[in-house]
């Protein structure tokens, strides 16, 4: 079912089934993606490429390493190339690429964005799960298992957060979500280790703040247990502790947050979606390319028994212009079994 206007039940039909009209007019686009071999990254990939051969469209795929001088030289080679659109997926300074932006925009390539969003110039569609949102659901969860864990109290104590890269917007997101429902506790206090986005710099700071805090910490939130839960429960167990008494979790479960669910060694992940919004954002691309009718405003999409609907069409409010379809990403395990075959992390086994 779908609320809103009609143009995007069509959409929805293409998308879901497959019945994108294919027109004659053969397409190229750009999609920059970092870290290649992390598993949601493939996920982006595996995406982009199956609905590209469904499209008959190219998508030429290129590593910026999370460094914006790559990042912007990659758009200057797809800007002299006259590609017919971008996928950015993949950047941590999302202020520094602004520029590169800013030059696809003057010469009419338009971008689609996934994962994070430039934070400048005009993108089409910024298609994600809402970061602070979902930061704040897992923090809720987290306070419950800590209530659970003190006879239904929230004690006084010290709380972990373990960032990610601080200059980028999705650490600024969920650390506005985490806040939003730690902050109602004042008998906690809150210190952060910056984990970089990567599990050796996670491990090594949830082991430098254990040491200075001991027994006084009661939990530990970490932003993506995907890519820093391994270290961080590591981290853990060098210290000498057990992780089931912190309450470990956090937003983009993946295959590594995963595992260390079925381990018991988190409390659970928001299972963040990658594979809907890579092939939404290569369809997006076609849409504008063809003058297809595209989500405006305010639409709902609505797919049942999907477990990113509703997705709601906001203003972006990251970038200058454009605007974001908000996906649902469900907490796992309390909202979706861990073995759900409609999580990608399931669907794509055989990428890992």
């Amino acid at each position: 079912m779908l609320r809103g206007k009609a143009v995007v039940v069509a959409l929805v039909t293409a998308l879901l089934l497959g019945a994108v009209p294919q027109l004659a007019s053969a397409q190229t686009y750009g999609m920059i993606i970092k870290y290649p071999g992390v598993p949601y990254i493939e996920a982006f990939i595996r995406a982009v490429q199956d609905k590209a051969q469904e499209l008959g469209v190219e998508v030429l795929i290129r590593d910026g390493a999370g460094d914006s001088l790559v990042i912007m030289e990659l758009m200057d080679t797809f800007a002299l190339l006259g590609v017919d659109g971008l996928i950015m997926a993949g950047a941590v300074d999302l202020r520094a690429i602004v520029p590169g932006v800013l030059r696809l925009n003057q010469q009419g390539i338009p971008i689609v964005a996934i994962d994070t969003s430039p934070e400048g110039g005009r993108i089409e569609y910024f298609i994600t799960a809402d970061i602070e949102g979902n930061s704040a659901k897992a923090a809720r969860y987290f306070i419950e298992d800590i209530k659970r864990r003190h006879g239904g109290e929230v004690p006084a104590g010290v709380v972990i957060e373990i960032t990610g890269d601080i200059r980028d917007m999705f650490t600024h997101a969920a650390n506005r979500g985490f806040r939003s429902v730690i902050d109602q506790y004042p008998q906690l206090r809150v210190v952060q280790g910056e984990g970089n986005w990567n599990n050796f710099d996670a491990h090594e700071r949830t082991v430098d703040l254990l040491t200075r805090f001991g027994d006084e910490v009661v939990g530990i939130y970490v932003h993506t247990p995907d890519i820093m839960g391994p270290g961080v429960v590591s981290g853990i167990e060098a210290s000498g502790y057990d992780p089931r008494n912190y309450s470990v979790t956090g937003i983009w479960m993946a295959p590594e947050g995963q595992q260390l669910i079925r381990e018991g060694k988190i409390l659970g992940a928001v299972a963040m979606p990658a594979y809907i919004p890579a092939q939404m954002a290569v369809e997006m691309l076609y849409r504008i390319n063809h003058g297809l009718p595209t989500p405006q405003l305010g639409d709902v999409i609505e797919e049942e028994g999907a477990l990113w609907s509703p997705a709601v069409v906001k203003e972006n409010p990251f970038a200058d212009e454009g605007l974001l379809i908000e996906l649902q990403a469900p907490f796992v395990p309390f909202e979706a079994d861990v073995d759900d075959p409609r999580l990608w992390e399931n669907r794509l086994k055989d990428l890992w």
